[in-house]
């Protein structure tokens, strides 16, 4: 890496998860059009033709109308080549494939239990977790072993459990987890500005807000644009949209009939306890007990939000597949397009290229006093030269300390029973998730089943 102050070159990036078709596409455009850094992309997938692909790609790139700057991207066999040296690592990885997925979604149905997702807690979430630990253990010694003062970056879900087997398996890891769901509250309260204030054009990091809680399940416990506090407004616009929702009806195409942004999760909890919840409705739902928003599909409709079936997951793969090989065969021009993601504005920050104060995924260092220290917890940071400082949240409010507590206490019981390989008490978890509204012993035989449905990545817990 070579730094004069205004300009970065010969920056290493290693993308572990780089055959992806969706966020490693997003890194390229994000990379082309940042004028002030360039460098190298070293892409290692376990899919290593994949990789091959988005080689092809982004090397393809810098010929995008917008593209600013040339980076070189590198398919590499092994995690040792893409990581030695590396400045930046990236973490973008599907833990599993479609089938364990199909089993984390929609085996609990069978039982009462719909997941709008799947990937993050719930039943669907514990057992991903169970396949994801080793090998967030995995990456985090060979970043150990091979760039120990590179900072890393994760995206993969489940983000919270993901982020703190990073520390748990190497203490002295620069890592941080990324999450855009606070952006789309932003935006939300940018329209609840235009509404009541008549203010428009504001961009949605001009509204600036105090993160408190865990990954998915975030509240704001304030809000303001320059002097306005936006609370009052924000109670007045759930008041008025909260019965029949906010937005507009989404592609039927994408998800299933009922899917809309209409942001009647959202409101309701706000209306219910004051703060703003600042997930997506298909996020927040998950982390509440099974009767509030999961009950059924007739209530998942009556919320107008959407259950994803890992059908649409598969058919969405097959899609993106097939526009990967267009890309690579100069059938189809690479596209820059805005991502929204604050990956490579981070980057450009511990470069010392310019601080950003945004919400990141970190250990718990007393921002939030009133969760366990160590926990991985979303809040604000401040990134600057080579530093991610987090800022103070204050204590989560007394009213929705419960729900939070909870799911933070589960998650560091989970990551404690996959580092330990002991699905006993990851079992334990799993029964006390708010979403398994099931007697003990269906609890076990979900729990049994799921596990059998995905043991070919569970070896190391020598299932049964």
């Amino acid at each position: 890496m070579i730094h004069n102050g205004k300009n970065v070159t010969d920056l290493k990036i290693a993308y572990i998860g780089g055959g992806s078709k969706g966020w490693a596409w997003g890194l390229m455009s994000d990379l082309a059009v940042a004028d002030d850094i360039s460098g190298s992309v070293y892409l290692y997938d376990i899919d290593y033709d994949a990789a091959k692909a988005n080689e092809i790609i982004g090397n393809t790139v810098k010929n995008s109308k917008g593209a600013v700057t040339d980076w070189k991207y590198v398919a590499v066999k092994t995690i040792d080549e893409a990581l030695t040296g590396a400045d930046f690592v990236v973490i973008s990885i599907f833990p599993g494939t479609m089938d364990e997925m199909n089993s984390d979604v929609h085996c609990p149905e069978k039982y009462g239990i719909y997941q709008s997702v799947g990937d993050s807690t719930g039943p669907g979430g514990i057992v991903r977790s169970l396949r994801t630990i080793p090998m967030m253990q995995e990456i985090a010694n060979a970043v150990k072993k091979n760039c120990p003062d590179a900072w890393v970056i994760n995206y993969t879900n489940p983000m919270t459990v993901c982020v703190k087997t990073l520390y748990e398996t190497f203490p002295e890891i620069k890592a941080f987890g990324c999450c855009h769901e606070v952006f789309g509250t932003q935006k939300l309260l940018t329209d609840v500005l235009k509404e009541y204030k008549g203010i428009e054009g504001v961009k949605r990091n001009e509204i600036k807000v105090n993160v408190i809680g865990v990954n998915h399940f975030t509240w704001l416990t304030s809000a303001k644009y320059k002097n306005i506090d936006l609370f009052p407004l924000y109670k007045e616009f759930c008041e008025k949209y909260g019965e029949e929702g906010y937005g507009v009806k989404a592609d039927t195409n994408w998800m299933n009939d009922f899917w809309e942004y209409a942001e009647k999760v959202k409101m309701e909890l706000f209306l219910r306890y004051g703060y703003i919840a600042a997930a997506g409705d298909r996020h927040l739902a998950e982390f509440c007990s099974n009767h509030w928003y999961l009950a059924s599909r007739e209530r998942v409709a009556h919320m107008k939000f959407g259950l994803t079936p890992v059908d649409f997951r598969r058919e969405n793969y097959k899609k993106l597949g097939a526009k990967s090989a267009r890309l690579v065969n100069g059938e189809e021009q690479f596209e820059i397009t805005e991502t929204g993601e604050e990956g490579v504005m981070q980057i450009r920050a511990l470069l010392g290229l310019e601080d950003l104060v945004t919400n990141v995924n970190i250990p718990n260092r007393g921002q939030i006093p009133n969760l366990p220290i160590g926990a991985v917890v979303e809040s604000n940071a401040v990134f600057s030269d080579n530093s991610v400082v987090p800022v103070f949240a204050g204590e989560i409010p007394t009213v929705i300390h419960p729900l939070i507590a909870r799911i933070c206490d589960e998650q560091q019981m989970i990551v404690k029973a996959g580092i330990e390989r002991d699905l006993e008490l990851a079992f334990i978890a799993f029964l006390n998730d708010p979403l398994v509204s099931l007697a003990p012993p269906e609890a076990r035989a979900l729990f049994d089943e799921m596990i059998q449905n995905t043991k070919k990545y569970l070896t190391m817990y020598n299932v049964k």
